[in-house]
């Protein structure tokens, strides 16, 4: 009993024996009024990875707000593409310090549909609330909003990842003008086309790779756990997608006249899909699995320590059983996946018509693990489409095709990226959980791989560095979807924690 009291007292400890956690603590409570206005106005600029000009705008932006504070050797990274958006870069030297950390968020968000937001919100014009937003809520002033705790900002960026870049810079801030220094050298990194799947990212690590030299990269994205509390990735998902046509008639036809006689894309490109995974989520598709890395045993005892939220989250998102009832969502999400992001026929609802339509479309999304190459596991999904009976093409069919094949379907292929792991004994993380420990009053998350995707193993291959991920955000924030949003508090704390990492011990 006297060893697990004391277990869950070393963050309360580790918080009191940090004297920066105290000094630079107090600077963020008198200044969160200037630091929220700042995030307000940087979430004011449209962020949209393909959307160029405002790209360059936010980098600018970031640019004025790091010379600001006094980050040395302030700069755009410019890929070798060129039109391609810039990475942000800066950095601090610390005297006497022999090791550096390079702090990495993205500037760049997910597209929007406006007309998906809740009335009365809009992506880039930030709205502050109580909690959880209603059309019929009166919105908050920044004071009003911070004399909340449940205080939440809306808006494109808010969590995924402005909120990231502002967490990280405000940190540097709270050492600087409380008169701390860090404890190692601080370099900055922020990305413009992370939404986009970083094409680009590793002709700037090439171009750039002397100035880009580190211990490790800290990399500031995605939600805490679901739990609430804080936690250490060590690894994160590959990505990747496929988009499937399915082709019929050259022209919609009526579903009386041709009903149960010509065939139906809808119901082909259905049956196909429900080919790919079994009644337990099973994915059926040949080799799926087979190349994936086995967990170590660090690894396995570190996924029975994360707390068990399954039944807590199928309430809070008003479903009964999990697609694979065997897995847990902290197992679920060391697996390989394949998800069915959107299909697309002809029209439903009040625009619907008695027509079998042309043509059936699937958006399919890979999340890989390590050991899965991304272009493989392409090739594995093109190879079962073939065996269900098609014949595949990259582009429209022809008229001669389309007389000589029953079934035929379109595969476009985007571009993608392999996980990446990092050793949960590595020294330097282990120092950086230290870190992140000292300002949790509950014991933070070891998490071996993240669901979400980021191409982290491109900072390995090209820069021979390791990374681990420090996520702050809500786990609630709506990331990549309408109504996005982080809860201030989250954004407060994500300041602490970056604080406490770049004056670890």
């Amino acid at each position: 009993m006297k060893k697990t009291i004391l277990l869950l007292l070393l963050p309360l400890l580790g918080s009191a024996q940090n004297p920066a956690y105290k000094q630079a603590s107090n600077y963020i409570q008198q200044h969160k009024e200037m630091m929220l206005e700042e995030f307000i106005q940087f979430l004011e600029i449209p962020n949209i990875a393909t959307d160029k000009i405002n790209i360059q705008r936010n980098a600018e932006w970031l640019m004025a707000a790091m010379k600001k504070r006094g980050i040395g050797d302030v700069m755009l990274m410019y890929p070798t593409t060129k039109g391609a958006p810039p990475a942000v870069y800066g950095e601090v030297r610390t005297p006497g310090a022999t090791e550096t950390v390079i702090f990495y968020a993205h500037y760049d968000g997910q597209p929007v549909d406006t007309t998906k937001w809740a009335l009365g919100l809009h992506p880039f014009k930030p709205v502050l609330v109580p909690g959880i937003y209603q059309t019929d809520g009166k919105p908050l002033n920044i004071r009003e909003a911070l004399a909340q705790e449940t205080s939440r900002l809306y808006a494109r960026g808010a969590s995924d990842d402005k909120g990231g870049v502002m967490s990280i810079l405000n940190a540097y801030t709270a050492l600087k003008e409380s008169g701390i220094a860090p404890s190692v050298n601080i370099k900055f990194f922020f990305e413009g086309e992370e939404e986009a799947g970083s094409p680009h990212l590793q002709e700037i690590l090439e171009s750039y790779a002397n100035k880009l030299e580190s211990n490790m990269w800290v990399i500031c994205d995605g939600p805490l756990h679901q739990s609430g509390r804080k936690q250490v990735v060590f690894g994160v998902r590959g990505d990747t997608h496929i988009e499937v046509t399915v082709f019929a008639s050259k022209r919609p036809l009526h579903s009386g006249h041709y009903g149960n006689w010509a065939p139906n894309p809808g119901m082909q490109l259905a049956k196909l899909l429900s080919s790919m995974k079994d009644d337990k989520g099973k994915v059926l598709i040949k080799d799926f699995y087979s190349d994936v890395t086995p967990l170590t045993a660090a690894e396995k005892e570190a996924l029975k320590k994360i707390p068990n939220v399954d039944e807590a989250l199928k309430s809070e998102l008003g479903f009964r059983y999990p697609e694979n009832p065997d897995l847990s969502l902290s197992d679920a999400v060391n697996l390989p996946s394949l998800n069915i992001n959107g299909i697309q026929s002809a029209n439903v609802g009040k625009l619907s018509s008695n027509v079998i339509p042309t043509k059936a479309i699937a958006s399919i999304d890979l999340r890989l693990v390590a050991g899965n190459d991304w272009q493989k596991q392409q090739q594995k999904v093109i190879n079962h489409i073939k065996a269900q009976g098609f014949f595949v093409t990259d582009k429209e069919p022809t008229d001669e095709e389309r007389k000589q094949y029953a079934k035929i379907a379109m595969v476009e292929l985007s571009s993608g990226y392999n996980a990446q792991k990092t050793s949960l004994d590595h020294p330097f993380a282990k120092r950086i959980t230290k870190a992140v420990a000292t300002t949790s009053s509950t014991p933070i998350v070891l998490t071996p791989t993240l669901g979400g995707s980021l191409p982290l193993f491109i900072f390995e291959k090209y820069l021979n560095t390791k990374p681990v991920t420090v996520p702050i955000a809500n786990h609630d924030n709506n990331q990549h979807a309408e109504n996005e949003n982080i809860k201030l508090k989250n954004f407060w704390n994500g300041i602490e924690t970056f604080m406490s990492i770049m004056t670890m011990q």
